[in-house]
């Protein structure tokens, strides 16, 4: 895992539960890193496991709302780091489309060795992306939490639905409706409401 997903976690963590918590989650995990990192640096995925239990444990927060809220958090780093992307695309559900074939490819050339999860597109419209997820990580709700503000920077209001398909979470599959105007400030962390709308079957 690339060594900014971790410098920026941390600095999440700092932000909103204070450096004593960093500090804590640092002495308590058994990280090869000790925990440096650098924003270019390659570590294990177990450093970022480690590092969300024993955060989970401080907190009482679960692990995947936290994860959720560190994706809801990095996508200013997106933002701020790789513009030129959201530029590129006149609307979220074309983005979200284009992340297997276009956005990973870019990351790819800046980042040879990234491991990345790969979106397989099941359905799409105007308003409606389906798509599978898989990832051994199974930060489906990191993805869930990118595609969210994605919409946000677009200013278009959006349901994000997503099933497991496996216990693990490293297969899932996301239905994404978006209904343009505005915004709701109402996240639901778990699986999003539909409307009543359904992607298009394939024939």
């Amino acid at each position: 895992m690339k060594g900014i997903v971790f410098t920026e976690f941390l600095e999440m963590v700092e932000e909103k539960f204070g450096i004593e918590k960093v500090d804590h989650i640092i002495n308590h995990s058994k990280l090869p890193s000790k925990g440096s990192y650098t924003t270019v640096g390659t570590y294990d995925f177990m450093e970022m496991q480690q590092l969300l239990f024993h955060l989970s444990n401080l907190t009482q927060i679960p692990i995947n709302d936290l994860i959720y809220n560190y994706g809801l958090y990095f996508f200013k780093t997106l933002t701020d780091h790789h513009p030129y992307i959201f530029q590129h695309y006149k609307s979220p559900i074309d983005l979200v489309e284009s992340i297997e074939d276009h956005i990973h490819v870019q990351v790819r050339k800046i980042y040879p060795d990234a491991e990345l999860p790969s979106f397989k597109i099941i359905d799409k419209s105007s308003e409606c992306l389906s798509l599978l997820y898989k990832s051994e990580r199974s930060m489906y709700m990191f993805a869930k939490a990118l595609m969210e503000k994605t919409f946000e920077y677009y200013q278009e209001n959006v349901d994000i639905n997503f099933e497991l398909l496996n216990e693990k979470g490293s297969e899932v599959k996301f239905t994404i409706i978006s209904h343009g105007g505005v915004i709701e400030e109402n996240r639901n962390i778990g699986a999003s409401r539909t409307a009543g709308k359904k992607c298009p079957a394939k024939s």
